[in-house]
């Protein structure tokens, strides 16, 4: 590992201390670089990810993000989310130090073709269907990035035929490597995360996914979202859509009289009946749409995109069916973080719903949910820091309702409590969905910690109520 890539003797910071940041430090111990971790937790709130570097003679510097240690350093690596206007990082940059993350030195290392993933909602679990159907062609491939598994640890096992299928966030892709994806997928782009950027920077961001293509490449967006569609013109390759509806004008994936299809220039393949799918929502039939142009653009055979599409089960935390309790069944959608998202969740059911809603906001409208809400639900139930937000929108949208009409409210401290409640008002034929709407940091590490927890409240409590069998 030659030139900018060498880093024998260097002294390099890397900026938090979470999956990437792991990923990072054993990386570049591995590469002979002396290595400074700046995290603003203390110890004790990462003693698991410390426990993953013990073997590392890594420098801690935590509790506080302190310029020295970038200022000091021969080159920075900064974890996702960390923030560009970091105390110090400027400076840096204007004395030459180089700015990395893992995902543009993985990028820059890669040696293989890369299917990149982005979107406000339904990445995860295209990504994962993506994978899906690599691995029933029996196709060399390789899944991380977002979804939650790191990138540089798996690059020696990575060669020229692995095809890489990447989730990427859009705070992977501020810091860009002069490489985007060779195919690369836009779902949709809408308000998300205008607690840290404004909807014009949020935009751009997702939009750098192309930033880099070739001629020879290929972007893959979401026709039904205006957004994403309008991307097109930015793209320098060739560019497919997907769509639910009977029809794209030009190359791409559809639904027609019940079936996924795939066009491209005369030729259209049927490739899977939708119903044919585990996964519950048109939200997630887009998914599965998109999934299914991404793997075709890649050269994946029809017979092994309709046998992943039949054979996927889903993600954790995305409308996971977690137990029946007396009639009711619980649902884990804690990966709903936007108001978008929780809307998706309310328009997959038909029967009685109880929402949970709460956690930390990201300043996004709420109007639309609250009158959804309103029109599926039996009973809201608000927690967590927003719950007060919450509660308030829904009671206006409550407000426009006939009093027989309007479903029960209730705001509780946690989600324990939430769970409690809506147990004491769940009706058999009910369905309870945690689907929160928020973020999960004013409780939880993340929105998994939460999801997990929703289901260990869950079993507690069917152990507690179910009689045990003989």
């Amino acid at each position: 590992m030659a030139g900018q890539h060498d880093f024998k003797d260097k002294q390099v910071t890397v900026v938090g201390l979470g999956i990437e940041g792991v990923d990072l430090v054993r990386f570049l111990h591995a590469q002979g670089a002396r290595i400074t971790v700046s995290d603003t937790k203390p110890a004790e709130k990462l003693r698991p990810r410390l426990e993953q570097i013990a073997d590392v003679p890594a420098r801690l510097s935590l509790g506080a993000n302190d310029p020295h240690d970038l200022l000091t350093a021969d080159a920075i690596f900064l974890s996702q989310g960390v923030p560009l206007d970091l105390p110090g990082l400027t400076e840096a940059h204007q004395q030459g130090i180089p700015i990395s993350s893992m995902f543009k030195l993985f990028l820059e290392l890669c040696p293989g073709p890369v299917a990149g993933i982005t979107g406000s909602s339904g990445k995860s679990t295209t990504t994962a269907l993506v994978g899906e159907m690599f691995r029933c062609d029996a196709r060399p491939h390789f899944v991380g990035g977002n979804i939650g598994v790191a990138l540089l640890s798996h690059l020696a096992n990575l060669t020229p035929d692995t095809w890489v299928v990447l989730e990427i966030s859009h705070t992977q892709l501020q810091l860009l490597p002069e490489r985007s994806p060779n195919v690369a997928c836009l779902l949709n782009i809408t308000p998300n995360h205008l607690d840290r950027f404004s909807w014009d920077e949020y935009r751009s961001l997702k939009a750098n996914i192309l930033r880099y293509q070739k001629s020879d490449d290929h972007a893959v967006l979401g026709y039904d979202d205006t957004e994403a569609r309008a991307l097109a013109e930015r793209a320098p390759g060739e560019v497919l859509y997907f769509s639910l509806a009977s029809d794209i004008p030009g190359d791409g994936a559809f639904l027609r009289d019940g079936w996924v299809v795939f066009a491209r220039g005369d030729r259209e393949k049927r490739l899977f009946p939708i119903e044919s799918l585990h996964l519950p929502g048109r939200h997630n039939w887009a998914n599965a749409v998109a999934a299914a142009a991404v793997a075709s653009v890649c050269g994946l055979r029809p017979q092994a995109i309709a046998r992943a599409a039949s054979e996927f089960q889903g993600l954790p935390h995305r409308l996971e069916f977690v137990h029946q309790l007396g009639g009711v069944a619980y649902y884990n959608d804690s990966i709903a973080t936007t108001p978008e998202r929780t809307l998706a969740a309310l328009r997959s059911f038909s029967q009685p719903l109880l929402l949970l809603l709460g956690g930390r906001e990201k300043h996004l409208p709420l109007e639309e949910l609250a009158e959804e809400a309103c029109q599926r639900c039996r009973a809201v139930i608000f927690f967590g820091e927003s719950g007060p937000l919450l509660e308030e929108a829904v009671q206006r949208a409550a407000a426009q309702q006939a009093a027989s009409d309007r479903p029960r409210l209730m705001r509780v401290t946690t989600l324990a409590g939430a769970v409690e409640a809506a147990h004491a008002l769940a009706q058999p034929g009910d369905a309870v969905i945690l689907s929160p709407a928020c973020t999960s940091y004013d409780a939880y590490d993340n929105f998994e910690e939460r999801g997990a927890d929703f289901r260990r409240l869950i079993l507690h409590l069917a152990q507690e109520v179910e009689p045990s069998p003989r």
